[in-house]
Formats: C-alpha cells, structure tokens, sequence
C-alpha cells in the first residue's frame, strides 16, 4: 500500500516529499479560487495565429523587469483597434490560469483597454506634484556643474544619434574630453531599468564628475520612461550632478525638474558640461593683455615719478638740502646761548640780593653789630631780668665767642 503523501507544503520532508503533479496541481487549485482581477503593462510582444481565435502576448511591469504571458480572444483584440501595438499601456481585465503541465502563469483576458494620452497626463501630474511636495524639484537641491570634468558619464540609446551629438560637440569645444559612455534602451519597457541600472554605475565611478542622459525627440509615449517614478528618485539620490538632454525644446519630461541642469538638446548638454577651449583661450589671451597692460603702466608711472624725484634741486645738490639747516642750528645754537648766560646772570644778581636779605636777617649779623645773646644754663634765651636769679651763671654769647657772667644786682 503506497505510503500517503502530506496535505500541507509544511509537511512535507526529504523523506516524505511532493511530486511535482501534486505541486502543480495544488497551485493550480491555488490559482483557480483566484477572482478576476484588473492589471496594467506594456504590451512588449503580440503573437497573432492565422486562423487562430487565440492571441497571445506578453505583458510587461514598465518599471522592473517583470512579465506575464497573456491570452485573448481575437475579437477582444480587433476591438481596440490600431491602439494595441507592441510598446502600448494598456489596462486588461482577466483571470490568473496555471499551466500545470508546464508549470507556468497565465492571464486569460476577458476585457482590455489602452491607457489614453490623458490619463497618463492626469498620472504625470499627480506625480509631478507629489515629487514638488517633497523637494525633489527645489533649486537648492541642484548641484553646479565642475567646470572641467575628468570624465564625463554619458547614457544613451545604442548607435544613437544623441551619442554622437554629445560627444563631438564636446570635443569639438575640448578635445581631451573624456567619457564613459553606457549604451541603454531608450525606449520602451527595458528604458527604466537599463537607465536606472547605467546611473547608479557611473554615479559609483570617482572619475566621473557629471552624467548627461541623452535621447533625442519622440512621442509622449516613447518619452515617458523619463518620467517614470523610478528613474526620477535613482537621479535625486545620485551624488554626481546630472544633465537631464532628453527630446526637443518642446519636450519636458519630468526628468528635466529632477536633474540638477536641464539641456534643451544633447547638443546643448555638450556645450554646458565642458568649456570651449578656444573661447577659454581668447579669455585668457585677454586676461593676459589686460595684466601686461596694467604692468606697463604702473612700470611707466613709477618711472615718471622717479626721474620727478631725480630732477629735484636735493637730488642735484644734496648739500642744497643740509646748509640751510645747518645755519637754522647755528642761529639756533647762538640764540639759546645767549638766552642761557642771559638766564644765569640773572639769576645769580637774584641769588645776590637775596643773600644781603639772608645776612641782613642773620641772627650772625646782629651780633656783628655789638649785640649778644643770655642763656641759662639749660641753654634758654633770657628775654626778662626777672628771669635772672642772683647767684645763677648765665652764658653770653657774641659775634666771636661765648663766655659765663654772674649777675649782680
């Protein structure tokens, strides 16, 4: 009796596991119970049959590198008309088939309609609101260009036009340009990722100091990749400057608000990564002229002045300058001469009288004259006779001497 296989995925083991009919069949069991559902792609394949009722394409995500196979009838299909087309958006109402036999997912479509210019429009601006509303377009977020890049990261379509723009362009106005160039699909469901892909491997090179992405002009459909949502935060969150060269004047994808330069054309990203090196040399040629104008002029000034200076009577005759000061000193000399002997005579008839005022008042002098000068014998001036005791000796002092008395009355 055969051994019963496990009901659940989580019960099974090495020794007890599921053949592949019994996973198929459960996933299709799966897929069965799911209901119809409304998806949206890009139709990147179409495969009519003649004579089949069946056609059969692939649907592709428009932001990674996802697909489904779908089925239509024909008659759904030959109801849209010349809209549905390889590289159309459309909108597909189906239901989610397993193949168990090959082991594969379907969508079986009931209904399909393409996605129309306005609503994509509609889409465009809502999110070209939702990216003003955090920043992405603020002018402070936008980084200067270098003025002369190492290297310059250029993605393009593959043999493209807008290669050969960019590139002769710029070397035609600076021959040593240098760039790294990433060849992407510019155009339909492989533009998202392959771009978004080639951006963060330039942004990851040191060498590279600007990233221009090029494309030249198209429809609105095959400029939307460059306003796909994820393309648009790859470049706001790259760290080198990026040139934004997509379509015509007329064109604006959203990339053009997110970029930190917008190019009107890939021959004008040329002209505004690198300079021109002949216009760079005529500056400099002019710089130069200037300079040396400026040189020989001042040279010319200095010049004049000196030989003004060397024609001075002081530079002839540098004694002309020293004798009239030395005669000033002389007559200075002299005058302060005489006004210091003229200064010291008076003051010394000065110091003069007042020294016959000094002797006049001496007390020297008055005895000089005959007077004298009693004291006891503790040294006191008698000024009274009263003063006098009898029997006391006083000293008497003269012009030229002392000597002791005793009174007597």
């Amino acid at each position: 009796m055969p051994t019963p296989l496990p009901e659940r995925a989580s019960d099974t083991t090495a020794e007890s596991p599921w053949p592949v009919r019994t996973l198929s069949l459960k996933m299709g069991d799966y897929i069965d119970k799911m209901s119809p559902l409304w998806v949206e792609g890009q139709i990147v394949q179409l495969n009519r049959r003649p004579g089949s009722p069946t056609c059969y394409l692939t649907l592709r995500d428009p932001d990674v590198d996802m697909s489904l196979s779908v089925t239509v009838h024909v008659n759904t299909l030959d109801a849209m008309g010349p809209a549905i087309q390889p590289g159309a958006r459309v909108v597909v109402h189906a239901k989610p088939t397993f193949w168990a036999k090959r082991g594969s997912l379907h969508l079986d479509a009931r209904r399909m309609r393409a996605v129309g210019v306005g609503e994509l429009l509609a889409r465009l601006e809502h999110l070209k609101q939702l990216l003003r509303s955090e920043g992405l377009f603020d002018t402070d977020r936008k980084r200067p260009l270098p003025f002369l890049p190492r290297t310059v990261g250029l993605i393009c379509g593959r043999a493209s036009a807008a290669e050969k723009d960019v590139v002769e362009n710029a070397r035609r106005r600076m021959p040593a340009t240098r760039f790294e160039i990433r060849q992407v699909a510019v155009q339909g469901t492989d533009t998202v990722p392959e771009v978004t892909a080639a951006l963060r491997e330039l942004d990851a090179l040191e060498q590279v100091d600007v990233i221009v992405i090029a494309r030249g002009g198209g429809s609105f459909e095959d400029l939307m990749p460059f306003s796909n949502e994820t393309l648009l935060r790859a470049v706001s969150a790259a760290r080198t400057p990026i040139v934004s060269a997509i379509g015509h004047d007329v064109d604006t994808p959203l990339l053009d608000f997110v970029a930190d330069v917008r190019a009107s054309t890939p021959t004008d990203a040329a002209k505004l990564i690198v300079p021109d090196l002949a216009e760079q040399q005529q500056r400099l040629d002019a710089l130069v002229a200037t300079g040396r104008r400026a040189l020989t002029g001042r040279v010319a000034a200095e010049r004049r002045h000196l030989s003004l200076l060397r024609s001075r009577p002081v530079m002839t005759d540098p004694a002309s300058m020293v004798t009239p000061r030395r005669d000033e000193i002389d007559r200075l000399r002299e005058r302060a001469a005489y006004r210091l002997t003229d200064r010291i005579a008076r003051a010394h008839d000065q110091v003069t009288h007042l020294r016959g005022q000094l002797r006049a008042l001496s007390p020297q002098q008055t005895l000089e004259r005959g007077y004298a000068v009693v004291r006891h014998r503790d040294g006191t001036v008698v000024t009274d006779v009263e003063q006098v005791e009898s029997d006391e000796i006083l000293r008497v002092t003269v012009a030229h001497g002392d000597f002791g008395v005793r009174p007597v009355s």
